[in-house]
Formats: C-alpha cells, sequence, structure tokens
C-alpha cells in the first residue's frame, strides 16, 4: 500500500505542472493508494482559498476520485458524505467530515459550541 500527499491529488486535479500531473495520474490511476481524510480536507482548503474551485466542483471531482478502486480511506461513505455537505452547506470541511461521521454512528451524541453544526444537525441533515 502506498500514500500520497495533498500535492499529488492537486496535481491530478488541477494538471498545472505536467511532469507533476503525469506522476501523480500513474500513481493515482494504477497503485493501490491509501489516502487519509485529513489529506482530503487540505485538498478542500486549497481548492477553495487558493483556486477559488467552487464547492460542487471540489464535490463532484472528490468523490470521482474516492470511488477509484484502488483508492482507500477508512471510510469512504463517510467522506462521501462530508463532501455532500460541505458542497450544500457553508461550513468547512473538517466539520462536515465531523457530521458525516456522527451521522453514521446513529446512537451518538456530539458536543459542541458551533451553532452551524448544530443547525445543521437539528435540520437532520
Amino acid at each position: 500500500m502506498e500514500f500520497i500527499d495533498a500535492n499529488y491529488i492537486l496535481r491530478y486535479l488541477l494538471r498545472d505542472n505536467a511532469n507533476q500531473y503525469l506522476k501523480a495520474k500513474d500513481i493515482i490511476e494504477n497503485k493501490p493508494i491509501f489516502v487519509p481524510e485529513f489529506i482530503f480536507a487540505e485538498v478542500v482548503y486549497v481548492l477553495e482559498k487558493v483556486y477559488a474551485v467552487s464547492r460542487l466542483e471540489i464535490q463532484t471531482n472528490l468523490e470521482s476520485l474516492i470511488k477509484y478502486p484502488n483508492i482507500e480511506l477508512n471510510q469512504k461513505n463517510v467522506c462521501i458524505e462530508a463532501l455532500q455537505i460541505y458542497s450544500t452547506h457553508r461550513i468547512d470541511f473538517a466539520d462536515a467530515l465531523l457530521i458525516a461521521y456522527y451521522k453514521t454512528m446513529r446512537h451518538s451524541k456530539l458536543h459542541t459550541f458551533d451553532k452551524k453544526i448544530l443547525k445543521i444537525i437539528s435540520a437532520g441533515i
């Protein structure tokens, strides 16, 4: 199993450096790789804040990437759910990931002072 960092995913999605894109493409499309969720959080942050990519485009591109059969995460479905929450609410991806994990653990309780998170949870999202 191999690991990649956020820069590999960014070069793959943005294709802004031909040499790095080709290296990233080879690894991402052909090797079994593990990507921790915090790497996706960094990718989301950079795409949104540095490259001004829309939330919907971020969701679409990362969901597609997560669904590659050779890419492993701890919880693919949780990460996909977090991307959906992130794209439809004005919250950070880390908060969306927390909500998605909370939803998968049905009889759990989430303690937070964050009003945005509380509003989303109380709406039954």
